[in-house]
């Protein structure tokens, strides 16, 4: 029996999981888990709190017994993004998500963009996609000259030093089929925001996953301050050469025969 529009509207997304890790996120959460249900109706989202001192977790677990849809998983401290990110994967994963979607709750990146980043997943044409600024029709907004250097700069690091194909690596808005994001060992992950997007993308690919970008527009969060830090990005920078000299030693995600 054919869905009517109606009902397969009310049900886009059944399946997926959305990630959202959270830390003094109390003026975005409730806003944006409402926009990001409304463009994915059936899909369950998932609130990784690090005790935010402002609250956000006790709102998350207000926003969970309003709607079954909504989950919350408490962390005692802040442990670093990528940490939360691996935690909420193990959780949906062992849900039994169809696929996985990793997003920021500061509203830079849009839920409503959420149908078409899944889209080539559910359509099988790809195991990875990613939200990209640096793909054509992508765009960046609110960014001053140094960050937008930055960013593209340590994407372009990383795209030439690891030979991957993806422009974006440093983006975090991502949809991942779930037997691919289950076959990347989560086991000496590095748990630093900037550099986790790179590697996660770079396990992936070695993998053999297929991996594609979708355009988005990034703009800059609506409320709070930006967590991006010199520190980061010189780490990131020393992880690509690790990962990179790793592999050249034999001991990459596929190690090479002795």
């Amino acid at each position: 029996m054919e869905r009517t529009p109606t009902e397969g509207a009310a049900t886009r997304g059944a399946g997926t999981w959305i990630i959202l890790p959270t830390y003094n996120e109390a003026e975005n959460l409730p806003p944006i888990s409402a926009a990001i249900l409304e463009a994915l109706p059936g899909a369950t989202l998932l609130v990784v709190d690090d005790s935010s001192p402002d609250g956000t977790g006790d709102l998350a677990d207000g926003l969970a017994a309003a709607d079954p849809r909504v989950r919350v998983k408490h962390r005692t401290a802040k442990q670093g993004l990528g940490k939360a990110y691996l935690d909420g994967f193990g959780e949906a994963l062992a849900a039994g998500a169809a696929i996985v979607v990793q997003m920021d709750a500061d509203w830079s990146h849009d839920p409503a963009a959420l149908p078409s980043l899944i889209a080539p997943v559910e359509d099988g044409a790809a195991d990875l996609v990613i939200g990209s600024r640096y793909t054509e029709g992508g765009a960046v907004e609110d960014w001053g000259i140094l960050r937008r250097v930055i960013s593209r700069g340590g994407s372009l690091f990383a795209k030439v030093v690891l030979d991957l194909t993806p422009n974006d690596l440093t983006g975090g808005f991502k949809a991942w089929r779930a037997t691919t994001l289950a076959s990347v060992p989560f086991d000496g992950v590095r748990a630093g925001g900037y550099v986790f997007q790179i590697e996660m993308t770079y396990r992936a690919t070695r993998l053999g996953a297929r991996v594609a970008e979708v355009p988005i527009t990034f703009k800059d969060r609506r409320v709070g301050q930006s967590k991006m830090s010199r520190r980061i990005v010189i780490e990131a920078l020393f992880v690509v050469m690790g990962l990179r000299w790793e592999e050249l030693r034999g001991r990459g995600p596929v190690p090479q025969p002795e």
